[in-house]
């Protein structure tokens, strides 16, 4: 680690904190040329593969514009879609993977975003999803309707009938 003040190559940890609930390592660090102290961030890298192969990394900030489309003219507030995004990422990370598909993160984005607000999971369900037919959209509502009735459920499992046309 180059000091970014002498640039000198040797510097010493002074102190290591936890940030981003964990995600973010925030080292202290003081140079052994000049005696500065400077702040550096450690992240796992987690690179998203696109459908069109091109890679780039995890970027909450696209999944709260991505989110904000689905939720435009609905009762979210930003904090909300920060918080999804903060789920969505923990999601993918606990994958264990450092690549991971888009199509993955969108299947992270339903859960949380149908606990958030059902229309704009309709909404980005069915785009995401590809719904093609007034049937897809009313095999949503009534899975939506049956776990109302039923009470609370973990969001999304592998056996929704909207996840397994995907």
């Amino acid at each position: 680690m180059h000091c970014p003040f002498c640039r000198h190559t040797d510097s010493r940890v002074v102190d290591s904190r936890l940030a981003d609930e964990g995600v973010v390592i925030r080292r202290r660090r003081q140079c052994g040329a000049c005696g500065r102290r400077f702040t550096t961030t450690e992240s796992a890298g987690l690179t998203v593969i696109k459908r069109s192969g091109v890679t780039e990394p995890f970027s909450r900030t696209k999944v709260v514009v991505g989110v904000r489309k689905a939720c435009q003219g609905r009762p979210v507030d930003e904090d909300a879609l920060a918080y999804l995004a903060q789920q969505v990422e923990e999601t993918v990370r606990s994958t264990g993977q450092a690549e991971i598909d888009a199509h993955e993160v969108g299947l992270a984005v339903l859960g949380p975003l149908r606990q958030l607000d059902e229309v704009a999971y309709l909404r980005f369900a069915s785009v995401y999803q590809n719904f093609e037919t007034l049937e897809d959209f009313e095999a949503a509502i009534a899975l939506l309707r049956l776990d109302r009735d039923a009470g609370p459920r973990p969001a999304a499992p592998e056996s929704d009938p909207v996840r397994a046309r995907t």
